[in-house]
């Protein structure tokens, strides 16, 4: 099959035609990948944010058809469609017993970047191939634990299912599940990426008031107005917790950080208002350290700061949800794709991505 493959941190992507694919083992999934979006984390593993081991197929934000189940696989069958996880739900551990199955203990396994039992099932030139978030949807096919796998309806576009995987569900999730919006309350979202863009839709959804869209590309911004962004704040103008003071007085209700940047989080808790909650909803780099008064922020301010892995969602619960809102209008996700590719264009789907051009960049796969 063919695949784009990351060889080391900083190089770009190399598309290889040669790669094999082994059977699904017990508990796997065999999927054609359709689609296949470009994410931000996909940058962050080629880029060292994110460490995994290489070389490695990368992509985590994906949809399909299954090809094949191995032994005692029984939530899906030949055929059925699917949105693949990044984060394997077992259902039996105490994270997803508390409810908690975004932080669910299998998703360890993923830092050995092969499948739950440490093994990959691909190989390039007869050496192993490592797969992002046990998917590698930059594959044309994947081997995958079933519990990565979500069960769709056929009639739903598999380019638009692929998105939910990870874009949507981080973002729409972080304002739905993670943060606590009242309906009225005033937000304001930092970077208006994939992920940014659908946290504002999120908080359009939870019944915010007032949206205040904050990114240093224009582009961006122009985007963000169509998702649902009341207010726009370019970096650029001035101090960005003294533009958002001066639109709101008293500071926000809630601020989600989608960029992973020490300066953008401080932000975010600087133009909260006391008893104000910031979301930190971007990949920072390993040694990005924060520092505030404990006092002042913390105690007497109340104000609060909540990390957000996979949009604290329920795959089982929040992909059927979501689908559901696309379908009754609430929900945008065609005005998500930005241009549709294909896998030897992912490098440029990079680049695109870094120069604020897209919203999401989609490979569709060639069968």
């Amino acid at each position: 099959m063919k695949a784009a493959v990351l060889t080391g941190v900083g190089a770009d992507l190399e598309i290889r035609d040669d790669v094999q694919i082994a059977p699904p083992g017990p508990g796997e999934v065999r999927v054609r990948v359709a689609a296949s979006g470009v994410c931000h984390s996909d940058l962050s593993v080629q880029n060292g944010t994110i460490p995994l081991p290489t070389p490695i197929v990368l992509g985590h934000e994906g949809a399909g058809v299954v090809e094949e189940v191995g032994e005692a696989v029984t939530t899906v069958a030949t055929g059925d469609h699917v949105v693949l996880s990044f984060v394997p739900k077992c259902g039996v551990c105490e994270a997803c017993l508390r409810g908690q199955p975004y932080i669910c203990e299998t998703s360890a396994m993923q830092a050995a970047g092969g499948l739950l039992d440490g093994t990959t099932r691909l190989t390039s030139d007869g050496a192993a191939l490592h797969q992002m978030a046990c998917l590698g949807t930059f594959g044309e096919v994947a081997i995958v634990p079933e519990i990565s796998v979500v069960k769709i309806a056929p009639d739903v576009p598999l380019d638009i299912a692929a998105l939910i995987g990870c874009g949507v569900l981080t973002g729409v999730g972080a304002a739905l599940n993670t943060a606590s919006i009242q309906p009225g309350d005033t937000v304001a979202v930092i970077g208006c990426g994939g992920v940014g863009l659908n946290v504002i839709q999120g908080a359009r959804i939870a019944g915010a008031a007032r949206i205040i869209a904050v990114d240093k590309f224009a582009s961006k911004l122009d985007m963000a107005k169509q998702f649902g962004a009341t207010d726009m704040v370019n970096p650029d103008d001035g101090d960005t917790v003294g533009q958002v003071m001066a639109l709101t007085q008293k500071g926000v209700h809630v601020a989600f950080e989608a960029i992973g940047l020490e300066a953008t989080i401080t932000a975010a808790v600087d133009m909260l208002r006391p008893g104000g909650e910031a979301v930190i909803v971007g990949v920072p780099r390993m040694d990005v350290m924060l520092t505030f008064n404990a006092a002042f922020t913390f105690l007497y301010l109340n104000k609060s700061v909540k990390g957000c892995w996979y949009g604290s969602a329920d795959v089982q619960r929040d992909v059927p949800k979501l689908i559901k809102l696309w379908q009754d209008g609430e929900l945008k996700l065609d005005e998500l794709i930005s241009k549709e590719i294909q896998i030897e264009d992912v490098n440029g789907a990079f680049e695109a991505m870094e120069s604020g051009e897209v919203a999401r960049s989609v490979i569709r796969h060639s069968h």
